[in-house]
Parts: C-alpha cells; sequence; structure tokens
C-alpha cells in the first residue's frame, strides 16, 4: 500500500472532519503510485493519519475513507457505510429520495438516488469506480432495487481521469419512470434528465409553497421539469406561468400537469432574463421563483456569477406585485450564505424595493453537508416579501 507523509500541521483540518487531501500538502510519497487504490497517510511526525482513495492524477490527491488505522477498507466496510446513509432515509419515508451523498456520507465520490424501486447511480471518483461491481451488489441487496441506471455522464470524471458515461448496471428497464412528490405524479427521465434525472435537493422548499401559492399568479422561472410550478398549482394557484430555455423541458412540464390534471399551467419557451424584462409583466406576479442553474462553477468565476444572481433577482422584484413573494435560490457552492444575502440586498436596493426577509432555508435533509467541508452547502433559498 502506498504510504503518504503530509507536511508539518496539514493534517489539523482532516482531523476536523475535511474530506480532502490536495497535491500540494503531500511531503513526501513512500511504495509504488496507484491511483485508484486505498493509501495510507500519515502526520509529518510519522503517526497514522487515515485511509483514502489515491489519485496521482488529480488535484485532490487523497479521498479520505477512515481515520482508524485497525480499520478493513474491503467490501464489508462500503457496505457498512453505505447500510448507515441508507438507514437516514428510511427513516425520512420518502420514495423518492437521495440515498448517498458522496464525501458527506463518507462514501467520496458516490451518488445514489432512488426513483421508486429504481436506482440512478454517479461515481466520480477514480477509487469509486474502480469498485463498480462490489457497490453495485451492496445496492442491490440493501435496497431490493428492481435496475440500476448509471449517470456517470459529468465533466468532473474528466479530472479523474475517467471517461463519461451512462447506461444501465443491473436490470432493464424503461429510465422513464413515475414517482409521487407530495400526492404529485412526474415522470423521471432517469436516462437523459438533468443530474440523475430530477432535483431532489428541492424537496421540503418546493413544499413551502403551501404558505404562499393559494390564489396568486405565480412565475416558476428556470422551471426544468415544474417541480414548483406543480406544488404551486397543487397548492390553489390561480394562474401558473413555467419558464425555461429548453423546449424539452416544457414539453415535460405540461406531461407532468396532464399527469395530474392541472389545467392551470402553462409554458414559456423563453430566456429568463429576456423575460424578466418584459414590459407586460410587470404586477402581473404575485409569487416568482428564481431557481436558476449554478452560475459559477469554480471560483474564478464567481465575480460573473455574482452579476448574474443580481440582475435576475432585481429584475424580479421590480416586476412582482407590491406585496408578492420572492422565492429566489442559489445552488453555486461558491455563492456561501453571505455572499447571497449580500447580492439579494443590493439588488433590492438597486430595485429600489423595501423587502422584508421571511425565512432562509437550505438543501432537504437527504442531502447532507459535513460541518466542516463548506463545499457541501451549496443550496441557499432566501424568502423575500416584496413591497
Amino acid at each position: 500500500m502506498l504510504k503518504i507523509i503530509l507536511k508539518k500541521n496539514e493534517e489539523i483540518e482532516k482531523l476536523n472532519g475535511y474530506p480532502w487531501i490536495f497535491s500540494n500538502e503531500i511531503d513526501k510519497f513512500e511504495g509504488q503510485f496507484e491511483s485508484g487504490k486505498v493509501c495510507s497517510c500519515y502526520k509529518s511526525d510519522g503517526s497514522f493519519l487515515c485511509y483514502g482513495f489515491f489519485n496521482a492524477n488529480s488535484k485532490i490527491m487523497v479521498r479520505i475513507l477512515s481515520f482508524d488505522e485497525n480499520e478493513k477498507i474491503d467490501k464489508e466496510f462500503f457496505k457498512k457505510r453505505i447500510a448507515y446513509a441508507i438507514e437516514h432515509r428510511k427513516n425520512l419515508g420518502w420514495s423518492a429520495t437521495r440515498l448517498i451523498f458522496s464525501e458527506a456520507d463518507f462514501l467520496p465520490g458516490l451518488v445514489v438516488d432512488k426513483y421508486g424501486d429504481y436506482l440512478s447511480v454517479q461515481f466520480m471518483s477514480l477509487g469509486m469506480d474502480m469498485i463498480k461491481q462490489d457497490i453495485v451488489d451492496i445496492l442491490v441487496e440493501l435496497t431490493g432495487c428492481k435496475g440500476i441506471y448509471e449517470r456517470s455522464d459529468m465533466p468532473t470524471r474528466e479530472k479523474e481521469g475517467l471517461e463519461q458515461t451512462k447506461g444501465f448496471l443491473y436490470g432493464k428497464f424503461d429510465p422513464r419512470v413515475e414517482i409521487v412528490e407530495d400526492d404529485i405524479h412526474m415522470i423521471v427521465d432517469m436516462e437523459n434528465g438533468q443530474k440523475t434525472g430530477y432535483f431532489l435537493d428541492q424537496k421540503l422548499n418546493r413544499d413551502i409553497l403551501r404558505l404562499y401559492a393559494k390564489d396568486q399568479i405565480v412565475l416558476d422561472a428556470f422551471s426544468n421539469v415544474g417541480g414548483f410550478a406543480l406544488h404551486a398549482c397543487k397548492y390553489g394557484a390561480k394562474h401558473v406561468d413555467a419558464c425555461d430555455i429548453s423546449q424539452r423541458a416544457c414539453d415535460e412540464i405540461m406531461s407532468n400537469a396532464k399527469l395530474n390534471g392541472y389545467t392551470q399551467l402553462e409554458t414559456k419557451c423563453v430566456d429568463v432574463f429576456d423575460y424578466l424584462h418584459s414590459p407586460d409583466i410587470v404586477n402581473k406576479y404575485s409569487v416568482v421563483i428564481l431557481d436558476p442553474p449554478a452560475f459559477s462553477k469554480n471560483k474564478d468565476s464567481i465575480k460573473k456569477a455574482y452579476r448574474g444572481y443580481k440582475e435576475i433577482n432585481m429584475q424580479a422584484m421590480k416586476i412582482i406585485k407590491s406585496g408578492g413573494y420572492l422565492l429566489t435560490f442559489s445552488c453555486s457552492q461558491h455563492m456561501t450564505p453571505d455572499l447571497f444575502m449580500q447580492m439579494v440586498n443590493e439588488a433590492a436596493h438597486d430595485a429600489k424595493r423595501t423587502v422584508q426577509f421571511l425565512d432562509f432555508r437550505i438543501q432537504a435533509p437527504d442531502h447532507p453537508a459535513l460541518l466542516q467541508s463548506e463545499e457541501q452547502l451549496y443550496l441557499k433559498c432566501m424568502i423575500l416579501r416584496v413591497k
């Protein structure tokens, strides 16, 4: 097994729970490089620190697995970890849920979403990809699922030296599966939908529309397949406009609306930035939902992303009815909660609107975050009342 010795004091952050060791934190190596295999890491004084997946081709050179020197990293180890993660989701009682959330569930590079009887999985690290069949066997045993579809088609795999890929890993089934969320029926496309098929992290934030949607005219901007729009319909909205730049997404929204018998929903295949500047929508909407994609993928792009977030929030505040509610989101991990709140405050100032701050929300509890890893607390929501 490759032995890695860290530079002095680099272990402090790791012992506090930070899950990664970067290449510039390593002092020296002893033994043969085996990317994708488990290595052992030591403090500068020679004492044991942890085991982890090693990858010489990644800036994240070690993804930490265990701080217990006596723990054996084998198939049984991963079975226990997966069982621990699943136990929490069973307590939530949701049929559509994230079963495993990578480092936040102590399983670096593995994401598993459950859609009814089927699983959608992502292998994002070389180490996890090399034990793919073991993971599949464990998931089948512990969940009793009818099928597993792989959605490892994200660009981040290339940083690990892996190709993007997707396809069936267990069973053959129609990857368009029906789920039920808050008594709303939806079709999730596990093969071609965004991420693993659906944004499960917004579950509780969609349900909060029960407090705001009744008898209102609602705009769901960046609607994707209509999760917020459908919840607005369920909770009694008078009319809902769902806007997305993708015609495919708009078609999915209408299919899901028909599945539930919602007739007050319409789609608009438009660029949301352009739509928010339309003079004919001023004072039209009493509830506006802004759930854009991540404008910032890295720290270098945060300034540009900040301007984008500020622009859509300012325009939403300008067009919303006085007394209306704005639910605004960011899923960019580099847009920290403090920075997000600063951006919204500046948007309100530039829009010349007086704003009441009602609620601050994060991702659903099937998407945990380690306290020591701020990157994992990526989803932020502010609920505002605009005068």
